[in-house]
Parts: C-alpha cells; sequence; structure tokens
C-alpha cells in the first residue's frame, strides 16, 4: 500500500454500532465533564446512564440495531480524499481515519493506523460544521491527550479544521437538503410550510461560559435561507437534551407543539448540526417529533435529508480541506480565544504538544509549509 502523505482525523461523537456498544457509550458520555457537567457525577452519571440503557436499546433497535454513523462517516471520508487527490496533488496521496468519542474507532486507533501509514502531515478535522467547547473541543483534548497516552506527541505535523459554519459548499449542500424537503409538500401549499431548523442542544452553563455554538448555528440557517430564496417562514430550536441540567431552548419538541397549537398544518424539520443519519434524525426527529406533530394537529410534518454521502456535501468537504491546507494556518483566528468564564486549562492550549508554536507570522499564528 502506498504511504499517505496527508492523514485527515475525522472527529466526532460516534455512536454505538450494536446493541452489546449502548452501555459502554453512555457510560462514558455522562462520565464526561467536557460533554456534560452534573452534580456528583461520579455516581449520578453511571446511574443516569444505565437508567437510560435499556430505552436507548429499543431505539436503536428500531432504527436497525446500530447507528449507521460509522458507515457514513467512512464513505464521506473516501469521497472526500478521492476528491483531495485530484484537487491537491502537492499533498497527496491523502488517506482519511475517524476517531470516535465513546466507541471504536478512537482517537488512539486513528493515531496508530496513521503512524503505520507513514504519515507526517495530519490535519484534525472535526465533522462538527459548528464549534462547540463541548463538541469540537472535547474530541481535540481527547486527540492531544491520545497521542501522549501513545507515544506519538511529536509524530505528526497537526492543524487543525475547528469549525466551517458558514462554508459556502456546506451552505450550498444544506440548501439543496431543504429544497428536496420542501418538494415532499404540495405544490400548492408548499410555500405555507414552517422550516423548523433543529440543531443538537447544549447545557446552558457551556453556553454562559461564552461558547460560540448558539451564534455558529444561527449563521449558518441564516446563510441557507438566504440561499434559499424562498418565502417560508422559518424557525431554529434545539433537541437531545438530557439530565437534571438547564439546556439551550426552545426545545424543538416544545415548537412543534406551539406550532400545532396555532394551526400550523406543515412543518418541515431541517437537522442544521448534523452531518450524517443518526439516533437523533431516524428516531428522535422522524419518529418521536413525527408523533408529537401528529398529536399536535400537524398533518403534513416532513423531514429534510441528511447530507450523508450527497456528492456536494463531498465536494465541501473536500474544498474544506483543501482550502486549509493551502492557507498554511494551523487553525482558525477564532481557535485561539478561548470562552470569558473557560475553567479548563487543556481547552484551546495552542502550546499543547501538537499544535506547536513554531514560526509566528505577522498575523500572529504560525504557517506550515504545505506540500513538503
Amino acid at each position: 500500500m502506498t504511504k499517505a502523505k496527508t492523514g485527515i482525523v475525522m472527529m466526532n461523537l460516534g455512536g454505538p454500532a450494536n446493541l452489546d456498544q449502548v452501555e459502554p457509550f453512555l457510560l462514558e458520555l455522562f462520565a464526561d465533564r467536557e460533554i456534560i457537567q452534573l452534580p456528583l457525577q461520579r455516581w449520578l452519571g453511571p446511574f443516569i446512564a444505565r437508567r437510560r440503557t435499556p430505552k436507548v436499546k429499543r431505539l436503536y433497535q428500531s432504527i436497525g440495531g446500530g447507528s449507521p454513523i460509522l458507515g457514513y462517516t467512512e464513505a464521506q471520508g473516501r469521497g472526500m480524499v478521492e476528491r483531495l487527490d485530484r484537487l491537491s496533488p502537492a499533498t497527496a496521496p491523502h488517506r482519511f481515519y475517524v476517531a470516535f468519542r465513546y466507541v471504536p474507532p478512537k482517537s488512539e486507533d486513528a493515531l496508530r493506523a496513521m503512524h503505520a501509514d507513514g504519515v507526517k502531515r495530519a490535519v484534525a478535522f472535526t465533522q462538527y460544521p459548528q464549534f462547540s467547547c463541548s463538541t469540537t473541543g472535547s474530541s481535540l483534548n481527547e486527540l492531544w491527550r491520545a497521542a501522549a497516552r501513545t507515544g506519538l506527541r511529536d509524530a505528526f505535523e497537526w492543524s487543525v479544521i475547528d469549525r466551517w459554519p458558514v462554508h459556502d459548499g456546506f451552505i450550498a449542500a444544506m440548501t439543496d437538503t431543504v429544497r428536496e424537503g420542501l418538494e415532499q409538500f404540495d405544490p400548492a401549499d408548499r410555500d405555507r410550510a414552517v422550516i423548523l431548523f433543529s440543531a443538537h442542544s447544549l447545557p446552558l452553563d457551556v453556553i454562559d461560559r461564552g461558547d460560540s455554538y448558539p451564534q455558529e448555528v444561527g449563521a449558518g440557517v441564516q446563510r441557507v435561507v438566504e440561499r434559499l430564496g424562498a418565502p417560508n417562514p422559518y424557525l431554529l430550536a434545539y433537541q437531545s437534551d438530557v439530565g437534571p441540567v438547564r439546556w439551550l431552548g426552545p426545545s424543538t419538541e416544545q415548537v412543534i407543539r406551539r406550532l400545532g397549537a396555532r394551526g400550523e398544518k406543515r412543518v418541515l424539520v431541517v437537522p442544521i448540526a448534523f452531518t450524517s443519519d443518526h439516533i437523533e434524525t431516524l428516531s428522535e426527529l422522524d419518529r418521536e417529533y413525527g408523533e408529537v406533530a401528529h398529536r399536535a394537529g400537524i398533518s403534513h410534518y416532513k423531514r429534510a435529508p441528511a447530507l450523508n454521502d450527497r456528492p456536494r456535501f463531498l465536494d465541501a468537504l473536500a474544498d474544506i480541506v483543501r482550502e486549509h491546507l493551502a492557507s498554511g494556518l494551523p487553525y482558525s483566528s477564532q481557535y485561539r480565544e478561548r470562552c470569558a468564564g473557560c475553567s479548563n486549562p487543556q481547552c484551546r492550549n495552542i502550546l499543547n504538544p501538537i499544535v506547536t508554536a513554531a514560526q509566528q507570522a505577522g498575523d500572529g499564528q504560525e504557517r506550515l509549509t504545505v506540500g513538503r
């Protein structure tokens, strides 16, 4: 096998591939204070995880026995590197590596595979379009920790793609899904359908510290609506809140109920923060909220398709990486700025052993030589 010149680590939360992975996944999730902070977390986290396991297993059973996110991420990675090899021959051949948080393949797996493949230039590429300390930030922190655990701290020349909420390719691909979603309505009534953008919620204490996630989600929604150019009213709400803490709202479920109460009959829900189908789309949006909509009197409840392995989205992923490699920058300018109330000493530490302060450019960012 030809050695890879550039490795691209596709970071995401992941999901249980089978029912046996559900409880370990939940135990790690509710134990992770970078994702969610609970009172008495050492005891309450495992209690919540084990209490939720039977219900969550039933949900995964209803969508085929496991999450499809690994398959979609691998398909996205294959399409991305095929395009990159054509678009950026100076950094080719490219190879992708999946790094999930709580299920295999994890960060250690990606790092060891890259080392075995002879990779020297590596890109940590978040698969969350919108940055949050609890998603992209925690994934990067875990990647840095895994590098230390595996003895690979100095094995790669790293850079980071830490956000892409308004990238033209992403917005174009999202707009395509909204158009397809609207085509599910009768043409005579299509313009009256309410477009409900839905993003994963975050605990309010994360937002109160200054996390940029809500602004980045909102910016993406606005770009999609402008590109769509349709007369439909639109709203933004948040889903998937769990546990005894306050969450960012309004909740998608509450908004659906309120739309029904005021007489709306047509709603198109759009997953704006998810790049592939998984339990939040296939179960929560499609089934759980579909039932909520039916009970609320919404006769036409539809969902826009997920991005998955749609060619236009694969084009976007490749273009995001190509632009990043060509820039020579190790991360976005915003990555350096910690939240005003940040209490995590590791979060966005630009002096970590991966992103090293090598040569300072005039704009304050070190630059990398691409294609060597």
